[in-house]
């Protein structure tokens, strides 16, 4: 693997692609490791893709198999016509693990696919073995006085029509990164800034429709959020990043007394010295609790 001073990442474990039609959308997947009935799935974030779980897998077990999906609309997965809906990511979900699992699922999920990891698995308790999630706890509270609002930015969000993210080089969007996050090594950077991007002339387009960046005009119900999590009966490992940006957004929503109530059989963890992205800035350190959490539930459930 690259050093810190490095500007290209060496994966240690090279990546298989494949495509998935998932529920009439072709959904791009990436694999590691050997053939396996019970790969752990991958869940990435908001604007990620399932290449830059990479870091991580390099630093865990060599014989561990992994299969990660690139959400609708992002990476290598075809764009939806008509927009997004939050519901429709825990049916692609399923549909997924009915195609790779046998048996219950090991997720392994960050920020997005974490709150999606986590709702699952209360609306499909029986589906579910372990789920390790990186800062994927829900949003906000909202008000129904917000509604009209939401509903206006909506309809205008969808007559202005947002525009594609460009960039002038992948070393372009690697320095914009390092200066957004100056924990990332320029090797990760660069590998993000690859992963994330894609050649069209002699620009690099975002990965991702933009449609995404329009705002969801269903307010978030936190309390419903709640309701499914508490239905969880599957062991989960929740990280959080000491220096997480969105941890100090979550306020009172982040504390342990209060995870530990929504969430009943939670292994709750911070990580000093990492924010959000902590699988992309200190993957060593997250595989370390990842190894250990996964040794307890092989050791509970043979």
């Amino acid at each position: 693997m690259s050093s810190p001073n490095d500007s290209i990442y060496v994966p240690r474990r090279a990546p298989v692609h494949e495509d998935l039609v998932l529920r009439g959308l072709r959904h791009r997947i990436v694999r590691w490791g050997p053939p396996c009935e019970s790969p752990i799935v991958l869940l990435h974030g908001f604007l990620d893709v399932a290449d830059t779980w990479q870091f991580l897998v390099d630093e865990l077990p060599g014989d561990w198999s992994f299969v990660g999906l690139d959400w609708r609309g992002f990476g290598g997965s075809e764009w939806q016509p008509g927009g997004y809906w939050f519901t429709d990511y825990l049916a692609d979900l399923e549909a997924l693990l009915d195609q790779v699992v046998t048996g219950p699922a090991r997720l392994l999920a960050h920020s997005m696919g974490g709150n999606i990891a986590a709702l699952y698995g209360g609306i499909r308790p029986g589906r579910i073995a372990w789920t390790i999630n990186l800062e994927g706890v829900g949003l906000p509270q909202t008000s129904p006085e917000e509604a009209p609002g939401r509903y206006a930015r909506w309809l205008d969000e969808l007559a202005q029509r947002p525009r594609q993210t460009v960039y002038a080089s992948e070393h372009d969007l690697a320095k914009y990164l390092i200066s957004r996050n100056p924990r990332l090594t320029r090797a990760r950077a660069a590998f993000l800034a690859r992963a994330w991007t894609r050649r069209v002339g002699e620009r690099h387009h975002l990965a991702a429709d933009p449609q995404h960046r329009i705002v969801n005009p269903v307010l978030y119900r936190r309390d419903e959020a709640e309701a499914c999590w508490r239905r969880g009966i599957a062991p989960m490992l929740l990280m959080l990043g000491e220096q997480s940006e969105y941890r100090t957004r979550m306020g009172s929503w982040g504390t342990a007394g209060y995870l530990e109530a929504v969430f009943p059989h939670l292994t709750l963890v911070t990580l000093a010295d990492v924010g959000h992205m902590m699988h992309h800035e200190a993957p060593a350190a997250v595989a370390r609790h990842i190894e250990r959490f996964v040794g307890q539930q092989d050791a509970r459930n043979p």
